[in-house]
């Protein structure tokens, strides 16, 4: 199951970043308190550190990472902005997931 450690390990360190960004959107676009900021910093550092914590090489972690982001993104879109998906968003999220899945579990030479 380390497959399933890694895509649970990828959406954990997605939703950190996103909450780590999302929170200073809501101070400087919609007049939050300025303490927003601590608790987006802390997500911001458990992003960094979530993304230490697999065992691949750093380049290769943070290609395939980038499509988990892509469909945590398209989620948030969905849960938080309240907009439905489109089909060219699930088309477009499916198709890094995909590259995701192939950066990471293709067989290697040992």
């Amino acid at each position: 199951m380390p497959e399933a450690k890694t895509i649970l390990l990828f959406l954990i360190t997605a939703l950190a970043e996103i909450v780590g960004c999302y929170l200073p959107t809501l101070w400087l676009t919609q007049g939050r308190s300025i303490w927003w900021l601590v608790p987006a910093a802390l997500s911001l550092a458990a992003f960094a550190w979530l993304l230490s914590l697999h065992p691949e090489a750093s380049g290769r972690v943070y290609a395939a990472y980038g499509g988990v982001y892509i469909f945590v993104a398209v989620l948030w879109l969905w849960a938080v902005d309240g907009i439905r998906p489109g089909p060219w968003d699930l088309i477009g999220a499916a198709v890094a997931v995909a590259g995701m899945a192939i950066i990471m579990f293709a067989p290697r030479p040992a």
